[in-house]
C-alpha cells in the first residue's frame, strides 16, 4: 500500500513498532487478535487494526501539500478535513479556513470567496450542488479533492444500480457529511432513501407491504428521500449501500431485512427481479477496526480506552462494541485523563462529556483494551498509553516490552 508523507508528529514510537511487527507476523491480516503489552502491573491489549487508515492519510498528504506549495494563496477546506479535533486544528494554524460545520451550516459566506482562493474538497466528498457551486465560481472542484477512494465506490456502486433501475437504499446518518454527499450523487442516478437502522428499515418494509399508508412514508422520512420520490413506484426494486463508517453488522441485517419484504411481497422465485443483492460497500479500515475490536471483545480485561474525535462516526460505533463488555470511556486525548481516579470522557447516548472517579480498578493486575478510531493519530494512542503508565509503579519500561513482543 502507498506510504504518505504525512507530518511526523502523527507518527508514533510505539504503535508504529508495534503495527509493523504485527505486519512481518500476519501479513494477510488473518489474526485479529490483540497484541498484548504486559508493563507488570499494568497490561494493555492494543487491538489489532486502528488508527489512520488510507483516505485519511491521503486526505491529510493533499491537505499540508496544498499549503507548502501555494504560499500567500488563500486555502479554504469546505468543512472538517476528518473527524479529529487535533488535525482540524492543526489545518487552522496552518491558515486553513473551514467554510461549513460538519452539518453544511456556514461558517463563512460564500460571498468572501474568489475564483483566485483554493477549496479543498474533505475526506467525506461533497454533494453535486456544491460542486456545481464551486464550478460556478471559477473554482474546480477537482483540483484539490481528498474524497476517499472507498467513498467513491460506493457512489460508483449506487450508480451501477441506479443503471438497473434500483431504487438506492443508503444505510447511513442523513446528517452526516459523506452521507449527504452520497446522497447527493445516488439520487442523481436513482430514486434514493436514508436509513438509519433496522427500526427504521422495518417500517420502510411495512410500507412496502402496505402495512402503512404512502403517506407515512413522507411523514417519517422527511428529508431523506430525494425529490419526487413515487413510494408506489420506487420500491419495487431496491438494492443496499452504506455509509463506509456505518456498523457492518448494522448494514448486512437490514439488507437481510428488505430481502425477507421482497420475498414476502413477491415470492422467492422472483427476487431477483426486486432485490440487489449487493456486497457490502463498507471501507477495509472500517471492517479491520471493527473486526479487531471483536477480537478484543473476546479477551478479559477490566476496562477499554476508545480513542478519536466525538464527531467520528466510524470511532462511536467502534465505543458502542466495546460498551457491550467492557466498561468504556470514549476520549479524544491524553487530556482528558485528569489522574488515576480521574476522567472526562464523551457519552455517545447522551452526547455530553461525563466525569467518572476511579475508573481504574484498585486491583493487584489491570487490564486495559485499547483502540482508536480510522482518524485518530497513532501518536495520541502512544500519549494515553504513557499517561496511564504514570499511574503505576514498579513497572517495565517500554522498550522492554516491545522487545519482548519482537
Amino acid at each position: 500500500m502507498k506510504k504518505f508523507d504525512i507530518p511526523q508528529r502523527y507518527r508514533s514510537s510505539i504503535i508504529s513498532r508495534i503495527k509493523e511487527l504485527r505486519k512481518l507476523d500476519d501479513p494477510r491480516k488473518k489474526d485479529y487478535s490483540p497484541t498484548e503489552l504486559d508493563f507488570g502491573p499494568v497490561k494493555f491489549l492494543v487491538a489489532r487494526h486502528f488508527g489512520f487508515c488510507y483516505g485519511v492519510e491521503n486526505a491529510i498528504e493533499i491537505a499540508y501539500r496544498t499549503v507548502q506549495e501555494n504560499p500567500g494563496k488563500r486555502i479554504f477546506l469546505l468543512s472538517e478535513m476528518i473527524h479529529n479535533p487535533g488535525v482540524n486544528k492543526d489545518l487552522e494554524e496552518q491558515g486553513i479556513r473551514f467554510i461549513m460545520d460538519t452539518e453544511g451550516n456556514e461558517l463563512i459566506d460564500w460571498s468572501e470567496i474568489t475564483k483566485e482562493d483554493i477549496v479543498i474538497v474533505p475526506a467525506f466528498g461533497t454533494t453535486l450542488e456544491i460542486e456545481k457551486k464551486l464550478s460556478g465560481m471559477g473554482i474546480d472542484p477537482y483540483s484539490y479533492n481528498t474524497t476517499c477512494p472507498f467513498v467513491e465506490k460506493v457512489w460508483n456502486r449506487a450508480g451501477a444500480l441506479g443503471n438497473e433501475d434500483h431504487t438506492i437504499i443508503i444505510h447511513g446518518k442523513h446528517y452526516h457529511e459523506e452521507t449527504r454527499a452520497t446522497f447527493s450523487h445516488s439520487q442523481k442516478n436513482a430514486p434514493s432513501v436514508i436509513v438509519l437502522d433496522i427500526e427504521e428499515t422495518k417500517t420502510l418494509g411495512r410500507i412496502i407491504l402496505g402495512d402503512l399508508p404512502k403517506e407515512e412514508f413522507y411523514k417519517l422520512f422527511e428529508g431523506k428521500y430525494s425529490e419526487g420520490f413515487d413510494v408506489e413506484k420506487d420500491l419495487k426494486k431496491v438494492g443496499v449501500v452504506n455509509q463506509t463508517t456505518m456498523l457492518a453488522t448494522e448494514t448486512q441485517e437490514i439488507a437481510d431485512q428488505l430481502k425477507k419484504i421482497m420475498i414476502q411481497k413477491y415470492g422467492s422465485e422472483n427476487l431477483k427481479d426486486h432485490f440487489a443483492d449487493t456486497r457490502d460497500t463498507l471501507c477495509y479500515a472500517t471492517n479491520d477496526n471493527q473486526q479487531a475490536v471483536y477480537g478484543l471483545l473476546e479477551q478479559e480485561a477490566d476496562l477499554a480506552i476508545v480513542v478519536g474525535g466525538y464527531n467520528s462516526s466510524n470511532t462511536s460505533h467502534l465505543v458502542e462494541l466495546m460498551e457491550e463488555k467492557f466498561p468504556t470511556y470514549f476520549i479524544s486525548s491524553e487530556d482528558k485523563i485528569l489522574a488515576d481516579n480521574l476522567i472526562t470522557h464523551f457519552n455517545i447516548h447522551e452526547k455530553i462529556e461525563k466525569v467518572t472517579q476511579r475508573f481504574i480498578p484498585a486491583k493487584e493486575k489491570v487490564v486495559i483494551a485499547i483502540t482508536s478510531g480510522a482518524s485518530c493519530p497513532d501518536a495520541i494512542v502512544d500519549d494515553i498509553i504513557r499517561r496511564l503508565l504514570t499511574f503505576f509503579d514498579e513497572k517495565k519500561e517500554i522498550d522492554e516490552v516491545i522487545k519482548e513482543i519482537s
